[in-house]
């Protein structure tokens, strides 16, 4: 019961658990990845910021997809504007260090990042993502 218990409340026991898990069964174990979104004024600015995601190691990949219309309520009043999505494949671990990179470049004053985790997939790809973005 304690060893449970403080595999369940140490991040870093957590994490060797998982891998061991892994390791030992061959499967997948849901949450180790996940996608981020981030919304970008422009697709220069998109590019930068993917660019410099990828540069850094912090994503397996990122895919650039095409103007979306955007409603959304900033300072009181109601916005409407064009933006670009970039959906960041990483692993979960990685997300609080991918938000606070793509903070200190993103232009916007408060950008969205926000991430989902990947409960399962295609082996191979999820593999592939394994192998590309480094452990913490």
């Amino acid at each position: 019961e304690v060893l449970t218990l403080l595999v369940l409340v140490s991040p870093l026991l957590r994490g060797l658990a998982v891998q061991l898990h892994s390791a030992v069964t061959g499967s997948y174990v849901p949450g180790t990845h996940s996608i981020a979104f981030v919304t970008c004024l422009n697709e220069h600015i998109a590019r930068d910021i993917a660019r410099a995601i990828m540069d850094k190691r912090l994503a397996a990949g990122v895919n650039i997809l095409p103007k979306s219309s955007a409603l959304y309520f900033w300072k009181g009043e109601l916005e409407e504007s064009t933006e670009i999505l970039l959906l960041v494949k990483t692993r979960t671990s990685k997300i609080g260090e991918l938000s606070n990179y793509v903070r200190s470049i993103h232009p916007f004053e408060i950008p969205e990042i926000i991430s989902l985790p990947i409960e399962q997939g295609n082996p191979g790809y999820l593999r592939w993502m394994e192998e590309n973005v480094p452990r913490d």
